[in-house]
């Protein structure tokens, strides 16, 4: 399927579909994170869902946005207190729903939203459906790494807490994929996460796990290095780590909240005297190339894998700066065509003839 694009733009330009309201900042964080996108990045286009007269306000502002966005009316916003099966229920108006829905008709080629990832998740799994072969989607993010690509794949990072030794060697194939057509990684080596490295540790399922990965890597073409733990995350032995949602979720949220406290304590320690803050002075340079590295605002956007459309969630406290990387993401992603790239490996290595479930 080929992206859809803006045909009334001189150049063709991907759409993508941008949900204005589900932010915890509001509106005008994420019409100033498109805003950053679009100077960065002349060859996107978008669709944003909300209540029309108070986007079409933020959007006047920017003439070199205006042009190259229209507004779909959607007065109903998600909480992130809402529950996800109330959303598919009744969230018919709601600026999620709508945004979701440009992907499923063809009019955007992936959408982005701030909002409750739980009705984010149930909506796509309803409106666009699962790929052949899939029985859980996943939530995949990039994780700073020391590889030399700068990132490993983790998934499932918050889909779905549960997570059987089937549905782990499904996740594998899918982070596999992205971590070929996101990362360029020609050869992807798959961790499976545990407890420890030996092949008798971790629960049953992940036994199961560990061969039905290992068995499918020669037609797959990727390398399982076996059982990883969580100090490989950021480490250079895999290039994707395959876990359940719920520990994938707490893993993501530590590296966070460590990064976080990082940077806390260095700008502490930098201010204790005027020696520190002279030293401070000498390494700005280093120090502002250790802060890119490690924000996660950079890296912000998770990927939904698995279903026939591709949807980013991006973080809900998500600034200017995090929902433009979450649409350089979904822009990088449409553009080389990753969804139909990653149902034909699944389906590929996952032929008909094998019982999948629904």
């Amino acid at each position: 399927m080929t992206a859809p694009t803006d045909h009334n733009s001189a150049n063709a330009r991907t759409l993508i579909s941008v949900d204005a309201m589900g932010g915890d900042l509001g509106p005008a964080a994420v019409v100033a994170g498109c805003l950053k996108s679009a100077q960065a990045n002349p060859d996107i286009s978008f669709i944003l869902h909300g209540p029309e007269a108070e986007l079409r306000a933020l959007v006047s502002k920017h003439p070199e946005l205006e042009t190259r966005t229209q507004i779909c009316d959607a007065v109903g916003v998600v909480t992130m207190d809402d529950k996800p099966s109330q959303v598919v229920r009744t969230g018919k108006n709601t600026s999620m729903w709508s945004t979701v829905e440009a992907v499923r008709t063809g009019e955007a080629s992936v959408a982005v939203s701030c909002g409750n990832t739980g009705a984010l998740m149930a909506l796509s799994m309803i409106r666009l459906r699962k790929l052949p072969g899939v029985n859980r989607p996943a939530i995949a993010v990039l994780y700073p790494s020391s590889n030399t690509q700068g990132f490993n794949v983790m998934l499932d990072v918050g889909a779905d807490i549960r997570a059987d030794a089937d549905d782990l060697l499904r996740y594998a194939l899918m982070g596999m994929s992205y971590a070929r057509n996101g990362l360029n990684v020609e050869r992807p080596r798959i961790g499976l996460l545990n407890v420890g490295t030996e092949e008798h540790k971790g629960r049953t399922e992940l036994k199961e796990a560990h061969d039905l990965i290992r068995d499918h890597q020669t037609e797959a073409a990727y390398e399982f290095v076996g059982f990883v733990e969580g100090g490989d995350i950021s480490g250079n032995k895999a290039d994707v780590i395959v876990t359940d949602g719920f520990t994938g979720n707490v893993a993501i949220k530590t590296g966070e909240g460590t990064a976080s406290l990082i940077g806390q304590r260095l700008r502490e320690a930098f201010k204790y005297s005027i020696l520190s803050q002279l030293a401070s002075l000498l390494a700005y340079t280093s120090l502002m190339r250790l802060r890119k590295k490690i924000d996660p605002r950079r890296v912000n956007g998770g990927v939904f894998l698995g279903l026939n459309g591709t949807v980013v969630k991006s973080h809900g406290s998500a600034d200017a700066t995090g929902i433009s990387a979450a649409i350089k993401l979904a822009a990088q992603l449409a553009e080389n065509g990753f969804n139909d790239k990653l149902a034909a490996r699944v389906a590929a290595a996952l032929p008909t003839e094998e019982p999948a479930a629904e």
